[in-house]
C-alpha cells in the first residue's frame, strides 16, 4: 500500500508547498522595492544560517543543541525522503544516512517537548505547542517506513494495522512540516527565515560585520515613512515572517518590563497580520502591556496606527537595540518602528507630548531645549579652547555635541579637556559652528530635520583639516560614524573612552589609583549594542586599580537606561521607569558608583530618586586621578 501511496504524498505534499512558497511570496512582493543580489543570497545563504545564525542561538545552550538536532535533522532528513521514497533510490547507504537523520531529529524534538512541558513566558503557545507532537510524529513515522529500505525490516511488515497508521502519521507529518511550511503554522518560520537571510535588508551584519545606522529618507517622494504594511520594503516583511515567537526580543526590551504599551514580539506579529490581512485573534503570546489581545486588526493597504497598531507602542521604544540583538531571525524591529514614526511625524505632525516642541527648537536654535545657539561655549568660557576656524588644522576635533547647555554634561566636558590637556593632544572644537548631530530629531521620525543638521555639519566640518572626531556623546559619535556617510561625512570617529585608552596605553597619561569600592559600568547601548565597544572602558577602569562588579544585565544585555530613541521626550506612561529598573540592577551587586560612557545615561541614572550609587562619567573617574601632565 505504501509503496505507491507514499510518492504520491510527497509529491501532493511538496506541490502545495510550492504553490504555498508562491502565494507567501506574493504577500512579500505587496511591499516595496528593494534591491537584492539574488544568486549571491541565495549562495551564502547556508553559511548564514550555520553560522552567523547559530552564533546567536547558541546564546541558550540548550536551545542551540536542540536546534541542531532538529532543524539539521529535518533539513537533511526532507533531501533524503526525496531521494529515497519519491524518487525511489534505495541504495542502502543513502537509507542509513536517513535512518541516522530521522533519529537525530526525533533525539532532537524530544528536548522540543520538554522545554514546551513547562515553556518560559516568552514564548508563544497556541499552534506552537503541538510543534514536538509534529516533529516526533514526522522522525518516528519515516524512521519506521525506511527500516526495509535500509534492509533491517522486510517489505509489508505490521500487516494493515501498521499501514494505516504509518499513513495518518505522513498524512500529518507532512502537512505540519512540509505544506505548513509555507501555507502557515508553526513551521512557517522555515521556509520564511531561510529566504530572509538570503535577501536580508543589511547583508553587511552577516560574517562578523556590523550595521546599525538608520536608512536615509528620500524627502522626494510623495509619502514619507510607513504609513502601512504595504509601505515597508518587500524583504522587510519577509522578516518579519520569518518570526519564530521565541520571545527574545520580548525578555530583553526595557519598555515591555516598565510596563509600557510595547513588545517586540507581538508587534513583529502585528505586521504579519498587516501584511496577510486579519485579525490578532489567534496571536497565543504576551499582549502589549495593558491592551489585550483580539483588538488589532488591518490589511496591506491599511494606515497602520488606524486599528493595528496603537501610536503610543511605537513612541515606547527606546531604540536600545536589544531585541535586534537578541533575535535569533536577525528581524529588525528598530528600523520598522523609525520607519512608522516618520509617517507619524513627517505626515501627520503626531509627535507626542514635547515632542513637536523639541523638533521646533532643533530648527529654530539647533539644539533640543532651545537654548541660544550662541552660547554653546559659554561652558567653556575659562578653559581657552582652540577654535577650528581660528586654526584651520587638528589631529583630534573635539565634538561637544549638545551636553554644552547641560550643568552636569558639563563637567563631563571639563573632565575630558583636562584629560586632553594633560596629554598633551593637538585638538580644537568647532564652538559656535556646531549644531546638534540629529540624533533625536531622527529618531524621532524627522528625516528632514536630521538631514539639514547633518548636511550643515557637514558642510562645516569639509573646512578643515583633521584626522579624527572624538565625543563623550555615544548618540553623536553613532550617528556622526554611521549615518552621515549617506550624505558624505565619512570620518573617522572614536568615543572618548576609546580614545582615553589609547592615550594610557601610548604612555600619554600618569593615573593614580581609584580610592573607592564596589564600581559598576552601565554599557550605552549606542556605544556597545550600536557600536560594539564594551573593552575600552572596562580596560580603563581595571587601569585606574577597579575591579568590576559586573551587573547581570551587561555587555551586549546591557539594560537601557531609557534615555534614547527620544523616550524622554514622548514619555509613554508605564507601570515604572526604566532608569529605577537599571539603577536597581547596580545595587544588586552592592554598586556604590555606577560608572558610565554618556551624558544622556548620566542624566537618566542621576534623576532616579535617592539613596542610590553615585554616577560617574569615565572621564571623571581618570581626571580624578590624573598625576600630572606627560609630554
Amino acid at each position: 500500500m505504501l509503496d505507491w501511496l507514499l510518492p504520491l504524498l510527497l509529491a501532493i505534499a511538496l506541490g502545495l508547498m510550492a504553490i504555498g512558497a508562491l502565494r507567501r511570496i506574493s504577500l512579500w512582493r505587496a511591499g516595496q522595492a528593494a534591491p537584492v543580489n539574488i544568486f549571491a543570497g541565495l549562495m551564502a545563504m547556508p553559511r548564514r544560517y550555520l553560522v552567523d545564525l547559530h552564533h546567536v542561538v547558541a546564546r541558550d545552550k540548550y536551545m542551540s543543541n536542540t536546534h541542531v538536532a532538529t532543524a539539521g535533522g529535518f533539513v537533511l532528513s526532507l533531501v533524503l525522503i526525496v531521494l529515497v521514497h519519491l524518487f525511489g533510490l534505495h541504495h542502502q547507504i543513502l537509507s542509513w544516512a536517513l535512518l541516522a537523520a530521522t533519529a537525530l531529529m526525533f533525539t532532537g524534538a524530544l528536548f522540543v517537548f520538554k522545554r514546551r512541558t513547562q515553556p518560559p513566558a516568552r514564548l508563544s503557545k497556541g499552534p506552537w505547542m503541538r510543534l514536538p507532537k509534529s516533529l516526533l510524529v514526522f522522525a518516528a513515522t519515516f524512521f519506521i517506513i525506511t527500516l526495509p529500505a535500509a534492509g533491517i525490516l522486510p517489505e509489508n511488515f505490521g500487516g494493515w494495522v501498521l499501514a494505516i497508521l504509518l499513513t495518518a502519521g505522513i498524512i500529518y507529518g507532512l502537512g505540519e512540516m512540509v505544506f505548513g511550511m509555507t501555507w502557515g503554522g508553526p513551521m512557517k518560520h522555515a521556509f520564511a527565515g531561510a529566504l530572509h537571510l538570503a535577501f536580508h535588508r543589511r547583508p553587511e551584519r552577516f560574517n562578523g560585520g556590523r550595521s546599525t545606522g538608520l536608512k536615509p529618507v528620500n524627502l522626494a517622494t510623495d509619502s514619507l515613512g510607513v504609513a502601512k504594511p504595504a509601505d515597508f520594503k518587500w524583504n522587510q516583511l519577509l522578516g518579519f515572517d520569518a518570526c519564530v515567537q521565541c520571545g527574545r526580543c520580548e525578555a530583553v526590551c526595557p519598555a515591555f518590563a516598565a510596563g509600557q504599551p510595547l513588545n517586540p514580539k507581538k508587534l513583529i506579529q502585528d505586521m504579519v497580520v498587516g501584511l496577510a490581512g486579519g485579525t490578532d485573534a489567534k496571536y497565543a503570546g504576551s499582549p502589549y502591556p495593558g491592551i489585550d489581545v483580539g483588538q488589532a486588526q488591518g490589511a496591506p493597504g491599511k494606515i497602520i496606527t488606524d486599528g493595528l497598531v496603537k501610536a503610543d507602542t511605537l513612541w515606547s521604544c527606546t531604540t536600545c537595540r536589544a531585541c535586534v540583538e537578541e533575535c535569533p531571525m536577525m528581524i529588525e524591529h528598530v528600523d520598522a518602528i523609525v520607519d512608522m514614526r516618520r509617517f507619524l511625524t513627517l505626515e501627520k505632525g503626531e509627535t507626542p507630548n514635547k515632542g513637536a516642541e523639541v523638533l521646533e527648537n532643533l530648527i529654530a536654535t539647533d539644539n533640543p531645549n532651545g537654548f541660544d545657539p550662541q552660547s554653546r561655549m559659554n561652558w567653556a568660557a575659562d578653559q581657552n579652547l582652540p577654535a577650528m576656524a581660528e586654526v584651520k588644522e587638528a589631529e583630534v576635533l573635539f565634538w561637544v555635541s549638545d551636553g554644552a547647555f547641560d550643568m552636569r554634561s558639563q563637567r563631563i566636558l571639563r573632565a575630558f579637556v583636562k584629560i586632553l590637556k594633560a596629554a598633551n593632544v593637538n585638538f580644537a572644537v568647532l564652538g559656535d559652528e556646531e549644531r546638534d548631530s540629529g540624533d533625536v530629531a531622527r529618531r524621532l521620525g524627522d528625516d528632514a530635520t536630521f538631514q539639514a543638521l547633518a548636511k550643515h555639519n557637514i558642510s562645516v566640518l569639509s573646512q578643515y583639516k583633521f584626522k579624527r572626531i572624538v565625543t563623550t556623546d555615544p548618540h553623536a559619535f553613532h550617528v556622526l560614524k554611521n549615518e552621515y556617510g549617506d550624505f558624505g561625512g565619512r570620518y573617522e570617529v572614536l568615543h572618548h573612552t576609546t580614545f582615553i585608552n589609547e592615550l594610557v596605553k601610548q604612555g600619554k597619561l600618569r593615573l593614580d589609583q581609584f580610592k573607592g569600592s564596589n564600581v559598576t559600568y552601565h554599557d550605552p547601548c549606542y556605544l556597545g549594542r550600536y557600536n560594539g565597544e564594551y573593552d575600552s572602558p572596562r580596560e580603563l577602569l581595571k587601569v585606574l586599580g577597579i575591579e568590576l562588579k559586573e551587573m547581570e544585565r551587561s555587555g551586549f544585555r546591557s539594560r537601557c537606561c531609557g534615555g534614547g530613541g527620544g523616550a524622554p521626550i514622548t514619555d509613554i506612561p508605564g507601570e515604572r521607569r526604566i532608569a529605577d529598573m537599571r539603577m536597581e540592577d547596580a545595587k544588586a551587586v552592592g554598586a556604590e558608583v555606577v560608572a558610565v560612557g554618556c551624558q544622556q545615561c548620566t542624566a537618566m541614572l542621576e534623576g532616579v530618586v535617592e539613596p542610590r550609587p553615585e554616577i560617574k562619567d569615565i572621564a571623571e573617574l581618570v581626571s580624578e586621578v590624573l598625576i600630572e601632565e606627560v609630554h
